[in-house]
Parts: C-alpha cells; structure tokens; sequence
C-alpha cells in the first residue's frame, strides 16, 4: 500500500534527512583508530538532540543506542559498546 504523504510530512521527512545526513559527515570527521563506537553514539545523540531532534533508533523495541553500527568491515550493525575502530572508515 502507498500511503501519500502530506506537504506537512514531507517537510517533516526533508528536516529529519538533513539531520542525519549531517550527523554522519559529522561522525565521519571524527571518526579515527582508538575510538570506541559508544563514544561515537555519545556524539551522535549529542548532536541530534541539539538539532531539536529524536534519535530513531534509541528505545525502538528497547533498543539501547541512537546508532545501529559495526566495526570495520562487519557486515552486521551492533549495538555500540567499548570495542574499539581500528582504522579510518572508508567514505
């Protein structure tokens, strides 16, 4: 079923897409070797609350994070934890 959207909701959907595209180029300025993916979801959730905003993923069906990721070349997404990034992400 495709449900049409509002101009409202469209707007809505445009706002929250910058937001996350900002918070990512932003996670990927400071992004580097020795950090843990918990202190990338501290600075992700960070800046997505300053933005006015509400991580999605955070409490979805008791989801502890606002993000979804994995190290290195995983293919899985994980909950963010102490692990540590052990080279620069590739863009």
């Amino acid at each position: 079923m495709i449900i049409i959207k509002t101009d409202h909701e469209i707007e809505y959907m445009r706002k929250s897409g910058k937001i996350v595209g900002e918070t990512l180029a932003m996670l990927q300025e400071v992004i580097k070797p020795g950090i843990t993916t918990a202190e990338l979801d501290i600075i992700a959730e960070e800046y997505i609350n300053k933005c006015g905003a509400t991580p999605s993923f955070k409490g979805y069906y008791g989801f502890p994070a606002s993000l979804c990721t994995s190290i290195n070349s995983e293919v899985v997404h994980g909950i963010p934890s102490k692990r540590l990034c052990l080279r620069k992400a590739i863009s």
